[in-house]
């Protein structure tokens, strides 16, 4: 039996991406089902023109729309995002029922299929957070660092984020978390090189990684990276991109990071806000501010295409239509 097919999240970094996160009217789950069962459909349509432009679309699912959509169990480890109160800083949660992570080298493409999707949620959910990304440069923020340097490749990525043995009614999905991080660059931009490095733990122009014995446990880098008991380093997929309004002075990073379990992104947000050892919070905290904060199951592109009726629905008539002009695959 061949193995389950996920979704586009191992595709490499794009130059442009949209991230929306939706919240779902009451009532409306089967117009819902049916969307999910198109995205792939609208997916291929739009990005066929252009096919060397790699328009990818990842959806994700939250716990609550979970429960709404489908029978149990839900995937192990889906839950709600807990909010993360420090002494200093708060790792908020936000509500959040459905998740498009839209990608591809040309924005054109990005923006058509974010359309045609809102087109067909119109009337059924209301998106609450709409983001658009682009790539900065060699892949750096606005804070003038590289992003996604330790991103795993090959098949340590797909060790990284895609559920195996654990979890066998969900094998091939993952677990994202997404954030909105918004910068105060002037106060960043006061602090000179020098310390922003140490604020990263990263050197700014080379990209290298301080040794360990001069990089300050308070540096972003000290707090996330995470080991398990056998002290092997437990790793996640990052596909943060920037984003801003110049006119509204506002700059920020837009996180998103895959997981084969949400839990090592969790500690991560752990680390940063409550510190390792606890008072040793991220110093990029004091120039980042977290807006929002939401964690989605993805499904596998098969689970996607057929989404499974809940019992209460299962005994209605099947579809005997012909499918004539249907965006979905044949079942």
């Amino acid at each position: 039996m061949p193995a389950p097919e996920p979704q586009g999240i191992l595709e490499p970094p794009s130059q442009a991406a949209i991230f929306l996160v939706c919240t779902a009217q009451p009532g409306h789950e089967e117009a819902i089902r049916d969307l999910l069962a198109d995205v792939n459909g609208l997916r291929r349509s739009v990005g066929f023109r252009i096919p060397e432009a790699l328009l990818t679309c990842v959806t994700g699912i939250g716990a609550e729309m979970w429960d709404r959509l489908f029978d149990p169990p839900r995937p192990a480890e889906l839950h709600l995002l807990a909010e993360i109160a420090g002494p200093r800083h708060v790792s908020v949660s936000t509500p959040g029922d459905l998740l498009f992570h839209i990608r591809a080298t040309r924005l054109d493409l990005c923006f058509e299929l974010a359309q045609r999707l809102t087109e067909r949620l119109e009337g059924h959910a209301r998106v609450i957070d709409e983001v658009h990304g682009f790539r900065s440069f060699d892949e750096r923020d606005l804070l003038g660092f590289v992003d996604g340097t330790e991103n795993p490749e090959g098949t340590a990525a797909e060790q990284a984020v895609l559920i195996g043995d654990e979890d066998p009614a969900f094998a091939g999905g993952s677990y994202v978390v997404v954030q909105k991080y918004l910068h105060d660059l002037k106060g960043w931009d006061a602090l000179g090189t020098e310390a922003q490095e140490r604020a990263i733990g990263r050197t700014k122009l080379s990209n290298l990684e301080m040794d360990d014995d001069v990089k300050p446990p308070d540096s972003h880098i000290a707090l996330t990276v995470i080991e398990d008991e056998d002290g092997e380093e437990q790793q996640i997929l990052r596909y943060n991109m920037p984003f801003g309004r110049v006119g509204a002075g506002e700059y920020g990073t837009y996180f998103i990071g895959y997981a084969r379990t949400p839990a090592v992104i969790e500690q991560m947000l752990t680390n940063m806000f409550l510190g390792r050892p606890p008072g040793t919070t991220d110093r990029i905290l004091d120039f980042s501010t977290a807006v929002t904060g939401t964690l989605f199951f993805v499904p596998t592109s098969e689970f996607l295409d057929d989404p499974p009726q809940p019992t209460r629905l299962a005994s209605a008539a099947p579809d005997d239509s012909l499918r004539i002009g249907s965006l979905r695959p044949p079942r």
